[in-house]
C-alpha cells in the first residue's frame, strides 16, 4: 500500500517498519553503534560497517564487466563505469566543458572564479587545487620522490619525470610552427620561440 506509519520527529521522513526508523534516528543522534573490530571506526548503520570492512579484507565484490577492475563499493563501480560509457553529466555553465564527476566540475570552476584556497605556508603562493600545493611544497622541502628508471635522476613531481622520459624515448612532441624544430618539453619550445 506504500503506507509509512513510522515518522521521524526530527525531519519528517516516513518508514514502513519501526526498525528502519530506529536505524535512521542514529543520523540525528550521532550515535555510532557499529564499530570496526580492526580499526575501531564507528558507523551509524550496519551496512556501512560491512562496506568498510572490505578495506581490511581486500575484498572487491563489485567487478567492472568491461575491464574486470574490482571495487569495494558499488558507488565506486558506478563512478568508474563512466570511463567506458563516456558519460559526462556535469557541465560547466561558463564554458560548456563536460565532466564525468561532480568533483572534477567543482575543481574546474575555480578557473573561472579565480578561487585559490590552498596557500603555501613557506612563501604564501596560492593554488586552486590541493595537489598543486602538495607538488609546489616539494620545492621548499627539496623532496624528489619520482625517479627515472633509465638514468636514476630524481624529480619533484610526476610531470617533470614524464617530460624527462621523453628525452630517453627520443620523443619531441612540441614543434615550432615557424621553423619546424621539435622539442621534448613545452618550456624548451617557448624559449626557442623567442628567437623568431
Amino acid at each position: 500500500t506504500g503506507e509509512k506509519p513510522f515518522t521521524c520527529k526530527e525531519c519528517g521522513k516516513g518508514f514502513t517498519q519501526k526498525r528502519n526508523l530506529a536505524s535512521h534516528m542514529t543520523i540525528h543522534t550521532g550515535e555510532k553503534p557499529f564499530s570496526c573490530t580492526e580499526c575501531g571506526k564507528g558507523f551509524t548503520q550496519k551496512r556501512n560497517l560491512a562496506s568498510h570492512l572490505t578495506i581490511h579484507t581486500g575484498e572487491k565484490p563489485f567487478p567492472c564487466t568491461e575491464c574486470g577492475k574490482g571495487f569495494t563499493q558499488k558507488s565506486n563501480l558506478v563512478s568508474h563505469m563512466k570511463i567506458h560509457t563516456g558519460e559526462k553529466p556535469f557541465t560547466c555553465t561558463e564554458c560548456g566543458k563536460e565532466f564525468a564527476h561532480k568533483h572534477r566540475l567543482l575543481g574546474h570552476l575555480k578557473i573561472h572564479t579565480g578561487e585559490k584556497p590552498f596557500s603555501c605556508t613557506e612563501c604564501g603562493k596560492h593554488f586552486a587545487h590541493k595537489y598543486h600545493l602538495v607538488s609546489h611544497m616539494k620545492i621548499h622541502t627539496r623532496e624528489k620522490p619520482f625517479t627515472c628508471t633509465e638514468c636514476g635522476e630524481h624529480f619533484a613531481n610526476k610531470v617533470s619525470l614524464l617530460g624527462h622520459l621523453k628525452m630517453h624515448k627520443g620523443e619531441k612532441p612540441f614543434t615550432c610552427t615557424e621553423c619546424g624544430n621539435s622539442f621534448t618539453q613545452v618550456s624548451s619550445l617557448v624559449s626557442h620561440m623567442k628567437i623568431h
